[in-house]
């Protein structure tokens, strides 16, 4: 038996259409093949028709856009996907209201927000708990949220002084001895925090405030018998710690000082078979309340949508790859 067609009509805007539609209506296009959907545009009203049961998921899929697009946003392929994702899970979640919550402007004025729930948890997390272990895939701003939300809080006085560190480890890869001085040769390492600061701070106050040691910069192994008071730390690439190093750094805390985690299991960079200390101290500290855990996922990757795919294969891979190696031992026991 075949499925009723109705119609709805719809008003966006002209201001609006551009920016919801896409470039050559690429957003557009996306919109009706996941719904399976016909859209016309026509004397300024939008009609939409198709099945009973997706006329209501694309009234909700317009409005979120049109919401996103009334608050300045540009709207990306990004956002389109998650926006279908959260209406065909009928999620209660709203877009706009993910989209309200402004943690900093670039030094270009553009916006730093949370773009999924996932994030919006996560950085709800770092405002609420004093450490917050930020744990999923490549692509999900787990450091580049953790960086705005420091500066955010140095600028008005929360904290006064940021850290950044990283294990120095090289990713599967020997990169024998650096030339230059200490500095030069730890700088590769550090490159990603780098680029996050001057994107969100500018490389003039960065300098300036470096240079007074109020943000400092540096591997993990600098970190060794101090204590950290009144400063937002920020430990990067934690998947790549030993649980010594974890401890180490775990217990350099003092009073005042907000702490974030971040790190992706699925990228370990140490010798085979070595135990993670994120990982262990995720088992570890599980149920300290001062604590919190934000884990992403592929849905939260905020880079391009390729980028998402890549991410979801990988885990279908290894999913597959651990039930076969169970199936393997359940066989040899």
């Amino acid at each position: 038996m075949r499925m009723a067609q109705e119609q709805i009509i719809l008003d966006i805007p002209a201001s609006h259409e551009n920016n919801i539609f896409g470039g050559l209506d690429r957003h557009l296009k996306k919109i009706e093949r996941a719904l399976d959907i016909e859209v016309i545009l026509r004397d300024g009203s939008v009609r939409i028709s198709g099945k009973t049961e997706n006329l209501q998921e694309a009234r909700r899929v317009f409005d979120e856009l049109l919401k996103l697009s009334e608050r300045g946003n540009t709207i990306t392929e990004q956002n389109v996907n998650y926006i279908l994702s959260l209406a065909k899970e009928k999620s209660p979640v709203s877009m706009a209201e993910i989209d309200k919550d402004l943690i900093a402007f670039t030094i270009q004025g553009k916006p730093v927000k949370p773009k999924t729930l996932g994030q919006k948890k996560y950085v709800d997390a770092i405002r609420e708990k004093m450490m917050v272990f930020g744990v999923g895939p490549a692509g999900t701003g787990k450091t580049y949220l953790a960086m705005a939300m420091a500066i955010q809080a140095f600028k008005q006085d929360e904290v006064g002084k940021i850290i950044l560190t990283r294990p120095a480890i090289e990713a599967g890869e020997n990169l024998g001895f650096l030339p230059g001085d200490l500095q030069s040769k730890i700088d590769p390492y550090l490159r990603p925090l780098y680029d996050a600061l001057y994107q969100i701070m500018g490389a003039d106050s960065f300098i300036k405030n470096s240079e007074k040691g109020l943000i400092e910069v540096a591997p993990l192994a600098y970190m060794r018998g101090r204590t950290l008071d009144n400063a937002f730390i920020i430990l990067d690439e934690a998947q790549n710690t030993t649980p010594a190093q974890m401890k180490m750094f775990l217990t350099r805390i003092g009073f005042g000082s907000k702490v974030v985690i971040t790190g992706d299991l699925s990228q370990k960079d140490l010798p085979f078979a070595a135990i993670s200390g994120l990982e262990q101290s995720l088992k570890v500290l599980k149920d300290v309340e001062e604590i919190g855990v934000s884990y992403l996922t592929n849905k939260d990757v905020v880079r391009h949508p390729l980028v998402q795919k890549i991410v979801h294969a990988y885990e279908k891979y290894e999913a597959r790859e651990q039930y076969r190696e169970s199936r393997k031992n359940k066989r040899k026991r």
